[in-house]
């Protein structure tokens, strides 16, 4: 069974640069898409970085790109996401989720970790 283990959330001062990590110890990384997610309080979850294993294509929402680095190591089996320059905006619960199709990952991938939460103070 596949299961997500997402790390390194927690209360960060604006401007800030925490880096979380999703550590996915039961999949072969091959062509499997990792990616992160977020939901602020009230609103739905929203996709925020995506990475394809095999060739490291990456996308990004728009409201993170240039901020935010979406990176995987093969060998840990673990996918991080570089935050900087973090506003009050970026306040979330973050998910990491797997999808071995071979697509990205969508809302109905079927691997999803249980979420970290970052709360940027402002």
């Amino acid at each position: 069974d596949v299961q997500l283990q997402a790390s390194g959330g927690g209360l960060v001062q604006a401007g800030g640069s925490p880096r979380l990590s999703c550590a996915v110890p039961g999949l072969t990384f091959g062509n499997s898409a990792i990616a992160w997610f977020r939901q602020a309080p009230g609103k739905e979850r929203e996709g925020v970085a995506c990475i394809v294993s095999d060739n490291d294509d990456t996308v990004y929402s728009d409201s993170v790109k240039g901020r935010f680095t979406i990176a995987s190591d093969n060998a840990k089996n673990t996918v991080y996401l570089q935050m900087n320059s973090l506003k009050s905006e970026d306040t979330a619960v973050y998910y990491c989720a797997a999808d071995p199709s071979g697509g990205y990952v969508v809302l109905s991938s079927p691997y999803w970790g249980q979420g970290t939460l970052v709360t940027v103070s402002s």
